[in-house]
């Protein structure tokens, strides 16, 4: 048997202590946890805020605003708002999330 190759397999103690890899990858841990807690803090993580808008939500701030700039009258804010399927005052924001599991 040829015992040449026995030194390739298992080397002596020439190589780095056993806990180093463990220190590294614990490291390594630590520093995609921070990142992600400094992108979470930041605002950067996740879908952006126009992905979770409906149109119809849109269409609604629209209105509101030119209602609040005096462009459009009571009248006029309330007809609109009708036709969106929208009571001002109301916090729809159930009924958008029930609308969008049925599609």
């Amino acid at each position: 048997m040829d015992t040449s190759l026995i030194p390739l397999l298992h080397p002596g103690h020439g190589g780095p202590p056993p806990f180093l890899g463990g220190l590294v990858l614990l490291l390594l841990t630590a520093l995609a946890v921070a990142v992600v807690v400094q992108l979470a803090r930041r605002g950067r993580l996740g879908a952006p805020p126009a992905f979770f808008r409906s149109p119809e939500h849109d269409a609604r701030v629209t209105l509101a605003n030119r209602f609040a700039n005096g462009d459009i009258s009571t009248d006029e804010f309330l007809e609109r708002a009708s036709v969106l399927n929208w009571t001002p005052g109301v916090d729809d924001r159930s009924t958008d999330q029930k609308q969008q599991r049925k599609r």
